[in-house]
């Protein structure tokens, strides 16, 4: 199943702010290997098939550096096979990027940081039928990346041609302050539902028995602060619904609960209880 289309909700874009536009556009393109969609002198749309974009940046007025607050662990990029977590692999290695990595049984993944010092994964799936489930729950784990057997998908004589077409925003990862009212604002009004908790400090939640569409952490602290506006790091982000009437109903759950929301047009803006912004679209 394609976890990443209707009937599924799942993040379609996010948005980022960055300190310097041009350092973070060259990083982007040249080291991740996204193509630039449209370009002005605060913002850059990025893509991988030329039509649509998953990741934007924007430069504040006066941007503030990443803090110890809530907002983005990391936003993460899936490529369609494992051949392209091979190339990948050896590109960044040749462009000498610091790389983290790790074997969560549902998928393999490479960790690093922008300029910023904004998390990105990098990851493919494992055949969801190979997934262990016990109940509702599914097993993830972090172990070690079988990173020889990984690049025996690797063609050598193959070029480097950037992000595959297909390449679409796998899931994204939030610090919040609160586990207990930003887990409400995420099942009982978006829609989510909890598919693996780690040890009361994390909770991973999707739709359509994926492994996660949205996790939520406290490794930045209970309580802790929302960044400031300007602060590099979570601008926005975009949850795509599989239709109109699925995103009503979460726009009239979330009023019920008492979380004020922004019609503007083809789409809805509301806020988490951590301070994390996100767009409700179709």
């Amino acid at each position: 199943m394609n976890f990443h289309k209707a009937p599924a909700t799942h993040v379609q874009h996010v948005k980022i702010n960055v300190s310097d536009l041009e350092r973070s556009v060259e990083f982007y393109t040249n080291t991740i290997g996204f193509k630039i969609l449209e370009q002005d002198k605060n913002s850059a749309s990025l893509t991988t098939d030329g039509k649509t974009s998953i990741l934007s940046l924007y430069q504040p007025s006066h941007p503030q550096p990443k803090g110890r607050t809530s907002g983005l662990y990391h936003f993460a990029i899936l490529l369609p096979e494992r051949k392209d977590l091979a190339a990948i692999t050896m590109h960044l290695a040749r462009k000498q990027m610091r790389l983290g990595s790790a074997d969560h049984d549902v998928s393999e993944a490479l960790y690093m940081s922008d300029p910023d010092g904004n998390g990105i994964e990098i990851y493919i799936d494992r055949d969801p039928e190979a997934w262990t489930w016990h109940g509702d729950q599914v097993n993830m784990v972090t172990e070690p990346l079988d990173a020889e057997g990984l690049l025996k998908d690797f063609n050598p004589s193959g070029e480097w041609h950037g992000l595959p077409e297909d390449t679409v925003m796998g899931h994204l990862h939030l610090h919040v302050a609160d586990l207990d009212s930003t887990l409400k604002f995420y099942t009982e009004g978006l829609g989510m539902n909890i598919v693996c908790k780690f040890g009361g400090q994390a909770i991973f939640m999707s739709t359509e028995d994926y492994h996660h569409h949205i996790a939520i952490n406290l490794w930045h602290g209970a309580d802790a602060p929302a960044p400031e506006t300007d602060s590099v790091g979570l601008n926005t982000y975009t949850l795509k619904y599989p239709n109109a009437e699925a995103r009503d109903a979460a726009v009239s759950r979330l009023e019920n609960s008492g979380v004020s929301t922004a019609d503007k047009g083809d789409s809805v803006f509301a806020q988490d209880p951590s301070g994390n912004h996100v767009e409700l679209a179709t």
